[in-house]
């Protein structure tokens, strides 16, 4: 039996909840991963967003989450961590091991959509790697990252690339040839004793953890994204603003 919803997350399914957000800086076009919607553009002049996709194969999207462009070719990128749970359930997609989940992408030239990946344990964030042979894939419940390759030999398969400390959620680039990784919550996480906890991991080229980033343990980040200066700017679902700290 499916676990009875809370009002305030029917009207989230009626509102709609982006998750991913991606500009192609070539034509200022936005695109949206909304957990209810599907995958969405805004133009660049703002405005509404118009729906691009809304199910894959015949199976409609019940959970579209991270998104990622091709800032060469502008094809788009993107999750649908679950084919049974809506974003209110987020929880039972981990505890059940659901792996319905599915990568996918999005041609916004011919308007094609393709399933590259099917069955997948909670796919969550990505991100397009700076040569475009192959994608960074955040899997939430297994707390792991994947390599999905798009361009050379392996192109069509994926193959383990780092086991997590704690429950991933979006993959940023860090600008050297890694990514920041921010972790919602770590796998063992005691309620006695320190006061912080795990907020995000840096990731080298290699798979290999180079960088810790601890917070308080209220701090739950969605998002880590490096800039200028060495400023970490992290976003949260739960929180009503963007945090900013010092990446050393």
């Amino acid at each position: 039996m499916a676990p009875k919803l809370h009002p305030a997350e029917l009207t989230e399914g009626k509102c709609g909840r982006p998750l991913g957000l991606r500009f192609h800086n070539t034509s200022g076009n936005l695109y949206i991963a909304d957990a209810y919607k599907g995958l969405m553009r805004v133009g660049p002049r703002g405005g509404e967003a118009t729906v691009l996709a809304t199910e894959a194969d015949g199976v409609p999207f019940k959970f579209t989450n991270g998104v990622d462009v091709n800032q060469v070719t502008g094809e788009v990128y993107f999750t649908d961590s679950s084919t049974r749970f809506q974003r209110s359930q987020h929880e039972m997609v981990t505890a059940t091991g659901d792996s319905t989940g599915r990568l996918m992408k999005y041609d916004p030239t011919t308007g094609y959509l393709d399933v590259l990946q099917s069955g997948m344990t909670y796919p969550n964030g990505l991100a397009l790697t700076a040569d475009r042979s192959h994608l960074v894939v955040a899997l939430t419940g297994p707390c792991k990252l994947v390599r999905h390759w798009i361009e050379g030999p392996k192109a069509g398969t994926s193959e383990p690339f780092t086991e997590l400390p704690g429950y991933p959620d979006n993959v940023r680039p860090d600008g050297k040839g890694g990514y920041w990784v921010a972790l919602h919550r770590e796998k063992t996480e005691s309620p006695y004793g320190s006061d912080t906890h795990l907020l995000a991991v840096r990731i080298g080229r290699k798979g290999k953890i180079l960088q810790e980033l601890r917070g308080p343990k209220n701090v739950r980040p969605t998002e880590v994204i490096e800039r200028g200066g060495g400023k970490l700017y992290l976003g949260s679902v739960e929180l009503g603003h963007v945090a900013v700290v010092k990446a050393t």
